[in-house]
C-alpha cells in the first residue's frame, strides 16, 4: 500500500511520465538532423535496431534497479553495489553522485532552452514572431546575456510546482501533456503535408542509402541517438522505476517507453525534413531550426501563426517533461539521504541552485558549451558507470529476480547476455567516442 500511496497509480501513468522524460530535443531537432546526415532511411533502420536492444535490456534495468531500492540515484548505486558486501555499498553510494551530478546539470542548460521556446512561444502569441527577420529576432536574445529571465523563471518555478506532489503530480501532469505532444505533431505532419515539393523530403527519410552503412559513425550516432533519447542516464528513469508497483514488468513498460518515444521522434521528423526540403533549407541546423528555420516556414503559410503557437506549445511540454525528470532524480535522491529537508525545502533549493547558474548562462554562447561539457563528459561516464553497474557488480540472481517480478514471461540467461555482453560494451564504445573524440551526442 506504501508504494502505492507514494508511487504511480497506473500502468499508463509511468508510461507516460517515462515517455515525457525521453521525449525532448533530441526528438525534435536531434534525430531529424542525425537522419538526414547520416544515410535517411538506412540511419533509421540502425537506429531501430539499437533501441531494441537499449529498451531490451537497458531501461528494464534502471526501471529494476530503482524498484528494488525504492528509490532513486544515490539509494539504488549503493543497494546494487552492496550485494557485493557492504563496504561496496558504500562505494556505489559514492559512485553514484557522478551521474545524479550529470542530472542536475544537464537541467541547468535544458532549463535555458525551454526558456527560450516559451519567449518564442510568447512572441507567437502576440504574432511578433510573424512579422520580424527571424535570423535577427533569435540573435536579439540568444546572443545576449540575461535575455529571457521572466521566461526561465516561470520555467524552472513552473516545473518544480509540478513535482510538489511527487509521482501522483508527475502522472497527471503527463497524461495531459504527452498526448497533446503527439496529437499537436500529427496535425503539423499533416499541414507539412499540404506543402509544395515534399515529396523529395519523403524519399529522404524512407529511401536508404545503404552506401552510408559503410561508415562507421553513422552507427555510431544511431547508437547514440537511440542511447540518450531513451533517458539511459543512470539516473533519471532510475527514479522512476523507484515509484514502480511490483505487480509491474519492467520490460513490457520498457517497451512501451520505446515505441511512443521513436514515434514522436518519427512524427517530428515528418514536419521537419519535408518542411526544410519544401523551403530548400538545412536540416542540420540545430537550435536554430526551432528559432530561425520553422518560424521563417510558418511566416509563408496560411494560419501560420496558429501553427507556430500549437509548435511551440508541443515543444513547451517536451521540455517540462524532460525537466521534471531531470529534477525528479535529484530531489528524490536528496530526500533520500537528508529526509529531514523536506519536498518544499529540497525543490526551493534546486530552484537555487539551476537560477542561480543558469541566469548566468543564458546565451546559446555560455549555455552550448556547457552543454557540451555535460554531454560529453559527466552524462557517458555516468550512463556508462550504470550500465557496468548493472550487469558487472551486481549480482546477476538479485538484478534477474528484480526483472522477473510483475512479469508473465520469464527472462533468464539470454537477456542477461545480452544486457552484459552488449549493452555494456555499447555503453562504453559510446563513452570512449564522447571521451575522445568530443562528441556530444
Amino acid at each position: 500500500m506504501e508504494q502505492k500511496e507514494h508511487g504511480f497509480r497506473s500502468r499508463w501513468g509511468v508510461i507516460l511520465a517515462s515517455v515525457g522524460s525521453a521525449v525532448g530535443m533530441a526528438n525534435v531537432w536531434g534525430f531529424p538532423n542525425k537522419l538526414g546526415s547520416n544515410g535517411g532511411g538506412a540511419f533509421l533502420l540502425v537506429y531501430l535496431f539499437f533501441i531494441f536492444v537499449f529498451s531490451y535490456v537497458g531501461l528494464p534495468a534502471e526501471f529494476a534497479i530503482g524498484r528494488r531500492a525504492k528509490t532513486g540515484t544515490l539509494g539504488s548505486y549503493e543497494n546494487a553495489w552492496k550485494t557485493r558486501g557492504a563496504r561496496a555499498g558504500k562505494a556505489g553510494g559514492l559512485l553514484a553522485w557522478l551521474p545524479l551530478a550529470g542530472s542536475m546539470c544537464i537541467a541547468i542548460g535544458y532549463a535555458v532552452i525551454v526558456s527560450y521556446i516559451l519567449k518564442a512561444l510568447f512572441d507567437s502569441l502576440t504574432g511578433t514572431l510573424m512579422s520580424v527577420e527571424t535570423g535577427a529576432w533569435f540573435e536579439s536574445f540568444s546572443l545576449s546575456t540575461y535575455s529571457v529571465v521572466p521566461f526561465h523563471i516561470i520555467v524552472v518555478i513552473g516545473t518544480l510546482l509540478t513535482l510538489l506532489l511527487g509521482a501522483k503530480s508527475i502522472e497527471k501532469t503527463n497524461k495531459i501533456m504527452m498526448p497533446a505532444f503527439f496529437i499537436i505533431f500529427v496535425i503539423l505532419a499533416i499541414r507539412v503535408a499540404m506543402l509544395p515539393d515534399v515529396l523529395e523530403g519523403y524519399r529522404f527519410l524512407l529511401i536508404p542509402r545503404w552506401e552510408a552503412l559503410k561508415d562507421p559513425m553513422v552507427w555510431i550516432w544511431a547508437m547514440g541517438q537511440a542511447f540518450f533519447s531513451l533517458s539511459i542516464t543512470g539516473s533519471g528513469m532510475i527514479v522512476y522505476g523507484a515509484y514502480l508497483d511490483d505487480h509491474e514488468d519492467v520490460v513490457s513498460i520498457a517497451r512501451h517507453t520505446a515505441f511512443f518515444d521513436t514515434i514522436a521522434a518519427l512524427v517530428a521528423t515528418l514536419v521537419i525534413i519535408p518542411a526544410c526540403f519544401s523551403y530548400g533549407v538545412d536540416v542540420g541546423a540545430g537550435p536554430s531550426l526551432l528559432f530561425v528555420t520553422l518560424p521563417t516556414i510558418l511566416q509563408d503559410v496560411p494560419f501560420g501563426q496558429c501553427f507556430a503557437v500549437i509548435l511551440y506549445i508541443a515543444m513547451i511540454f517536451a521540455g517540462i517533461s524532460s525537466l521534471q525528470n531531470m529534477f525528479e532524480a535529484v530531489a528524490e535522491s536528496l530526500l533520500h539521504r537528508f529526509p529531514k529537508l523536506g519536498r518544499k525545502v529540497t525543490l526551493g533549493i534546486l530552484c537555487l541552485i539551476c537560477l542561480g547558474a543558469g541566469l548566468n548562462m543564458e546565451a546559446i554562447f555560455q549555455w552550448g558549451p556547457w552543454m557540451d561539457l555535460v554531454s560529453i563528459y559527466i552524462i557517458p561516464i555516468g550512463a556508462t558507470l550504470g550500465s557496468i553497474s548493472w550487469f558487472w557488480i551486481m549480482k546477476k540472481d538479485d538484478l534477474m529476480a528484480e526483472i522477473n517480478k510483475g512479469s508473465s514471461v520469464r527472462r533468464g540467461d539470454g537477456w542477461y547476455r545480452t544486457g552484459r555482453y552488449l549493452y555494456v560494451p555499447f555503453a562504453i564504445i559510446l563513452c570512449c567516442v564522447a571521451l575522445f573524440m568530443k562528441v556530444a551526442f
